[in-house]
């Protein structure tokens, strides 16, 4: 008997075919819904919003953002918001930070923020919120309304870490998969070298030396172009 198993393969998803302003509106939609769900008032008026503004997509993508939304609707708003945290707080392999699946809390954290910070300076943003600069819903929302070619470029860059965490969501059978599936619907397709990488990853996990990233320093206001795209969120 054989002493190796085989790990879990995903299911390639084929590139969608999309304009420009159907992947800015794929994107956007997709970091309000990676966003934590905020139980305030006004939860459901800005799921509703998403779904209209989803209502044009290609099928495939269309059909994942809605049916999340869907779903959010019919959850209780606390209860959803304690499912998101014990999702995305508690395990690593379903971390929402980009660089964290390459270089895990290691030394080499720090320079990988830096170049996100870097990325969203040269196109005119900054981060204005509390939060590290390669928080997925935060490159989501600089590839729908900052720099879509630039925004587009630092998602192929972290394939890997955006398909290891489809995978463990498929995996955990949690409802945030088909968001993260609708992302990679409308990327390219990865090349090889990234689906070699992706294996390792999946196979074993992030990186685990420990370090401070107290060096990184303060993260200046992200607001040049004021809210966030009302096309999708009120």
């Amino acid at each position: 008997m054989s002493g190796f198993l085989r790990v879990p393969g995903l299911e390639p998803l084929a590139p969608v075919r999309v304009t420009d302003r159907e992947r800015a509106l794929a994107c956007m939609a997709a970091s309000v819904l990676l966003d934590y769900p905020d139980p305030g008032p006004d939860r459901d008026e800005r799921l509703a919003a998403v779904r209209s503004g989803v209502a044009g997509l290609p099928e495939p993508v269309r059909s994942r953002l809605a049916g999340f939304v869907d779903h959010a609707l019919t959850q209780d708003p606390q209860a959803l918001a304690r499912a998101y945290v014990d999702t995305f707080d508690l395990k690593r392999k379903c971390s929402m930070y980009l660089s964290y699946f390459v270089t895990g809390d290691t030394r080499r954290r720090g320079t990988a923020l830096v170049r996100f910070v870097e990325a969203y300076r040269a196109a005119g943003w900054e981060v204005g919120r509390n939060e590290l600069p390669d928080f997925l819903p935060i490159v989501l929302e600089f590839t729908a309304v900052g720099d879509a070619e630039l925004g587009t470029a630092l998602l192929a860059a972290h394939r890997e870490g955006v398909e290891v965490l489809r995978s463990a969501l498929t995996s955990l059978r949690s409802p945030w998969a088909a968001v993260v599936e609708a992302v990679c619907l409308v990327l390219p397709r990865p090349s090889a070298d990234v689906e070699d990488r992706l294996l390792q990853l999946i196979t074993a996990g992030p990186p685990t030396e420990m370090v401070g990233l107290n060096a990184l320093g303060p993260l200046e206001p992200f607001a040049p172009g004021g809210a966030r795209n009302e096309e999708v969120r009120a």
